[in-house]
């Protein structure tokens, strides 16, 4: 290969590389973008399963490893929002009247389950009496 050859070839590659470069930094804003869109935490992880390039590719790019590294920083000094006290009372309120039915409910469930038993056993010693009137069974082999 002549000299020419491998430099044009060196051009082409190195032309390559330079547009990968620039379509996975595309990507990887486009990802903090959307991350941020959606509410969702800034991590170099979370960026980089988004935009489908790799860790060492956002370490190694100053400008995109600043940027997350920012956006997770202020991820982590704000707090979450907290309802108002009143919200928070009413939520209670509307949790403590919900199980207080299903409580309520169960127990009722559990009574008519029992009631329904208890009369399955009555039914059953009617038969048990019945057989053995009839000699069927005799009452050892019960």
């Amino acid at each position: 290969m002549t000299d020419d050859a491998r430099a044009k070839r060196a051009r082409t590659l190195a032309t390559a590389a330079k547009a990968k470069s620039q379509a996975r930094t595309a990507a990887a804003e486009k990802a903090i973008r959307i991350l941020v869109k959606r509410g969702e935490p800034i991590t170099f992880q979370a960026v980089q399963r988004e935009a489908a390039v790799s860790h060492a590719f956002l370490c190694n790019h100053p400008d995109l490893r600043g940027r997350i590294e920012r956006l997770r920083a202020q991820a982590r000094s704000v707090p979450a929002p907290t309802p108002p006290a009143d919200e928070q009372s009413m939520l209670v309120l509307a949790l403590t009247g919900q199980i207080t039915r299903l409580k309520k409910q169960h127990r009722v469930d559990v009574q008519a389950l029992r009631d329904a038993l208890e009369q399955a056993h009555g039914e059953n010693l009617d038969l048990r009496r019945e057989l053995a009137r009839r000699g069927g069974v005799t009452a050892a082999a019960q």
